[in-house]
């Protein structure tokens, strides 16, 4: 039951969404098209609901070969292969918006565990990948929100991003993951939303472990 109405929430939130979303779309999509590389979209394979593949949908704020540049495809804060207007994108978060279109295709929910791409997924062990790949992904969660920051973490990672973000990341944000897959209603989805509107103007907020007392507490990555 809580399945079905919550795609049904799914579906009429991303309509609603879209239909008022689509003037700010507009001017976006005409910048980028005649800026950088003239790239307005970014498509990115990532795996979903039973480890389904996926395209997941951003606006386009890297250069196109970025995944084969500097640090692949992990990317950090003021990495040099974000464009200008990119950047902006990313700070504000609005390069995530054309994921409604995933929602209202049924790929991921409006709240769930963040999709990976192959690679960082398997950074998970066994269990948790199958604990996690258990429900459908989100375009936000309680990881999401944790991690919000994840670029300026990786400024930490010095050569090793990789190695950084499997050791210092990885498994905290699986912790949160599953914990929201143990914990998942329409209440948490309804706060998990509140909190990332909130965690959008209010940086390194506590909010969430204020609200979810049982949520997994993060130890520093220094």
């Amino acid at each position: 039951m809580y399945n079905f109405f919550k795609r049904l929430l799914d579906i009429a939130i991303s309509l609603v969404v879209l239909i008022v979303l689509l003037p700010l779309f507009i001017p976006i999509c005409l910048i980028l098209r005649f800026t950088g590389e003239g790239e307005i979209f970014y498509l990115q394979k990532r795996l979903g609901l039973n480890e389904k593949e996926f395209y997941i949908y951003k606006f386009a704020t890297m250069l196109k070969a970025s995944e084969t540049m500097g640090t692949g495809i992990y990317t950090a804060k003021n990495d040099e292969r974000i464009l200008p207007f990119g950047n902006f994108l990313r700070k504000t978060k609005i390069n995530e918006l054309p994921q409604i279109l995933n929602i209202l295709f049924g790929h991921i929910s409006i709240v769930g565990p963040r999709p990976l791409i192959e690679r960082t997924y398997k950074l998970y062990n066994e269990n948790d990948r199958f604990i996690i790949s258990s429900i459908k992904p989100g375009l936000t969660g309680a990881g999401s929100v944790v991690f919000r920051n994840e670029e300026e973490l990786l400024l930490e990672a010095g050569n090793d991003i990789e190695e950084f973000y499997k050791n210092n990341i990885t498994p905290y944000k699986a912790l949160l993951e599953k914990w929201y897959v143990k914990n998942k209603s329409f209440r948490v989805d309804v706060l998990i939303i509140l909190i990332t509107a909130y965690s959008i103007f209010i940086k390194n907020t506590k909010i969430p472990w204020i609200i979810f007392k049982d949520l997994p507490k993060l130890k520093s990555t220094k």
